[in-house]
Order: C-alpha cells, then structure tokens, then sequence
C-alpha cells in the first residue's frame, strides 16, 4: 500500500460553506489533496453555528457538524472585499490548482475574483462552482438551498407515502448530490488539463444534480403521459422490491428479476402456484398486484424476527436486508470492516467518531489524517509561504483582513 494520497499533488482553495461544497473539497481532501479553507475573519464557515454542539476543553460550545464535514483541511481567515484580501488571494491562486466556491453567481465577480479574472492570473487553473441553479438560466440569482433542489428536481415528488405529501430525503441529499457532481467535474476537468493544458470553470447546480439522480421518471412521465406516484418504499419498475412487515420490524425483499421472483415462490413462500397465477406470472402484473403479494409474503414471515426473515431468505439467495437505525449501521460488522465511521482525536473536542470515505482505493487509499482546523489556525503558516513577514502578518490580523 502506497503512503501516497491519489491527489497529493493538487492544491485547492475551498472558498464553500455549509454542505455541498465542503462534502466535495473533504472528498478531495480524503483523497490527499492540499485543501486551503478560506473563511472570513471572526464568523467563520455558517456550520461553525451548526448542532449538534460538544463543550469542548475551553469550555465553550463547538459544532460537530463542522468538525465532520471539515477534516484532512488547513484553515484559514481573509477577508475577500479588503483589497490586501484580494491580494492575497490572488497570490494563492497562482499556485493552486482548484478553487471552488458555492457563492451566489455572480458575487464572485463582483469581488473582482471571478473565473475570468482567475484564469488570466494562472491559465491552468479549474474553478469549481456549485449553487443553487447554476451559472446560466432564469433562475441563476436565485438562492439556493438543499429543500429547493430536491423540491424544484423532483425528488420530493416521487418521495413518501403512497397518497401521502411530497417528502424531503432524510438528509441533505441535494447537498450531497450536488457535491457529490462537482467532485466528478473537478476531477475530469483535472484530467482534461493533462490533454489541454488550460484550466476549464465547472458548472453546478443542486437542481440539476437532483434532476439527474430521479433517474427514469421523466422517461416513464414521456412515454405514458402519467405523472409517477409517490409509492412509499416501492419501486416502479420492479416487484416484489419493497418492504414487508415481520415480528420486530420490516425488512427489504428485492427480486429484481423473474429468477429471483420464482425462487421466492417456491423456496420461501411456498407458493409455486405464484409463479404462473396470471396476475403475477410477469412483472407487469406484479407491479399491477403488489398489495396481494406484500400480503402472501407478510402472512408466511409473520412469526419471524427481522433476523430470522433476512437469514431464511439469503439462504436462499434471494437479496434481502433490514432497515437499520444508525445505531445499528454503527454496529454492524460490515460497516466497520469498510471503515465508514472513523475515530480521531480532536484537539479541542477530544475524541470523536467521524464519517468514513466511501471511495476504496486499494494502493493511495483515502484516510481521515487531520481533525477540521480552528478559525485561522493556518494562518500564519499560509502566509509565511506566501513571503509574509511577522510584522506584516500582525498588520493584517489588526485590520481585519485575516
């Protein structure tokens, strides 16, 4: 195993707060890449305001919301509307590799910072955006947040129960989504400066990104001229995939596939006639009739335990699993073999439980190295590279640009 990181070699200026572009510069900062966060002087990221909270060491209350979100950065403090800011910026941007930001469009070039202005001060430079709508478009000004992406990109429509209202995803997954697209184009865009030597701006939106993880439903809205139901844990194209009530919970049955289905009837319900009843002999019917196989199947798991369902049904290889909480995600041995929850030790939160890196890489392997910085804690170092004196420092700590 490499003691290399898969971006060691990139240096990028995280100018993001709050999720969707801080949960993209932490990816990269995961796989080894130099992230700078750049926060203004005495507010800091918005999520510093964020529960849940810890009573750190100096007694005071500190977010571990940040503390996640934030690890394996530098930090440091600049005001961006102080030209000695700017300046300083500038002069960071001549090395970097990436900057990215989750601004407002526009606001950046109002700074003077924008992509145009970037690219002149160093041509290889990728500038990475991610907001609300996007850079083009009606609703470029808008402000974004992650509700109005899953709202306005359809995920909430066709989330909750059936008959039920449009639901939110229980996490921030526009956020996620959105992070998750500028981590990809931040990367390609990297690639593609090995082919062009010039730097290229990427373009996100949460609408967008959501947009594109609904999948087939405008397909299906195109084709049939209905709009798709909100279906619970169901799902349109395939069945029996779903959940289904045992002794002690629900558990998920799903038999993507006409093998799979048969498999069920016959070795677990003990119902082959299931296979060639009309009603259910192809996935057409099926999907028509889910309400009269949930019943057949919740009948013959009645007395089992979800532990006793998800073992029977796996033995005969038919995919099945339960609905975990998170205290049993945290316990469960397969999350722990792929390490996703890590611990560390915090400099002023003390020991805590952090979220692992779904990215596996056999050789330059992703790692939780450093605990998320304090406001400004880098920067004297930062600036000392820059060719910054003490004195100079001092001056700038005074006026209030760091």
């Amino acid at each position: 195993m490499s003691q290399h990181g898969a971006l060691e070699n990139l240096v990028v200026l995280d100018l993001t707060r709050v999720l969707a572009g801080p949960f993209c510069t932490m990816m990269l900062a995961d796989m080894g890449a130099k992230v700078i966060k750049i926060e203004m002087p005495v507010s800091g990221d918005d999520t510093r305001a964020y529960p849940p909270f810890r009573t750190n060491c100096n007694g005071e209350r500190e977010s571990l919301y940040f503390a996640n979100i934030n690890r394996n950065k530098q930090g440091i403090t600049l005001n961006l509307k102080a030209q000695e800011g700017k300046e300083i910026f500038k002069k960071l941007v001549e090395t970097a590799d990436i900057v990215v930001e989750n601004y407002r469009p526009g606001v950046m070039d109002k700074l003077g910072l924008g992509y145009d202005v970037l690219k002149e001060i160093n041509p290889r430079i990728i500038y990475g955006s991610v907001s609300g709508f996007g850079n083009t478009g009606p609703y470029r000004l808008r402000p974004g947040y992650d509700i109005l992406g899953q709202a306005m990109g359809g995920l909430m429509a066709i989330t909750g129960s059936k008959g039920g209202e449009p639901t939110r995803a229980g996490s921030a997954m526009g956020d996620i989504l959105g992070g998750l697209h500028l981590t990809i184009g931040l990367l390609a865009a990297i690639n593609a400066r090995s082919i062009t030597g010039k730097g290229q701006r990427v373009d996100i939106s949460l609408m967008d990104s959501v947009i594109a993880a609904t999948e087939n439903t405008a397909i299906k809205y195109l084709e049939s001229g209905i709009i798709p139901p909100r279906m619970g844990n169901r799902y349109a194209a395939v069945s029996p995939y779903d959940g289904f009530k045992v002794q002690d919970g629900t558990i998920i049955i799903a038999c993507g596939n006409q093998k799979l289905y048969e498999k069920l009837c016959t070795e677990v319900l003990d119902r082959p006639d299931m296979i060639t009843d009309p009603r259910f002999s192809d996935m057409e019917g099926r999907l028509a009739n889910q309400d009269d196989i949930r019943d057949v199947i919740e009948e013959k798991l009645a007395d089992l335990t979800m532990d006793e369902a998800v073992s029977f049904i796996l033995s005969k290889g038919i995919p099945a699993g339960p609905i975990y909480d998170i205290s049993q995600i945290l316990a469960d041995p397969q999350v722990k073999e792929r390490e996703m929850f890590v611990e560390q030790e915090h400099p002023t939160l003390g020991h805590m439980t952090v979220n692992g890196c779904a990215i596996k890489l056999d050789d330059t392997v992703p790692s939780v190295r450093t605990p998320a910085p304090a406001l400004g804690q880098d920067n004297d170092a930062v600036l000392r590279r820059l060719g910054l004196g003490e004195g100079e420092i001092d001056a700038l700590r005074a006026g209030g640009v760091i």
